[in-house]
């Protein structure tokens, strides 16, 4: 998760001819084969928004999903990317077409990927500097 200086969440929309086209979603994706969580989240970061997060970085969730497309169970990780400086170029990958910076009071109107209680509450694990677990999306 990434916030500029007015505390608003870094989000990234799906483009066409991709799974969940027209959605909008943190930066991140898929391990690859013997990678770590945090090198996954920079690199993904970087491929996605050519944005290179410092160290460390700091664990702010985890959420278990039962399935995830007939794929089996997924764990979520999710991390304090910062605070980006105002100006910080977003260079998109062609995976997405538009990227925002988008409050808390403004998520309720955005079509997200996946439920807005998870931003919210991850929004809050970096503002308190605390860390939440999920299942399904949900705070547990």
């Amino acid at each position: 998760m990434l916030l500029d200086s007015q505390g608003r969440i870094l989000l990234v929309r799906y483009a066409a001819g991709q799974p969940n086209a027209g959605d909008w979603w943190l930066p991140g994706g898929m391990l690859d084969h013997g990678e770590d969580p945090c090198a996954a989240a920079r690199r993904e970061t970087y491929e996605e928004t050519g944005v290179e997060l410092g160290s460390p970085l700091r664990l702010i969730g985890l959420d278990h999903r039962v399935d995830v497309c007939g794929t089996g169970p997924v764990l979520d990780c999710f991390f304090d990317g910062g605070t980006l400086a105002e100006g910080t170029p977003i260079r998109l990958s062609p995976e997405h077409d538009q990227y925002a910076f988008v409050s808390l009071e403004e998520l309720q109107d955005v079509q997200t990927a996946a439920d807005v209680r998870t931003l919210t509450a991850l929004h809050a694990a970096v503002t308190s500097g605390t860390a939440v677990c999920m299942s399904e999306g949900e705070p547990v």
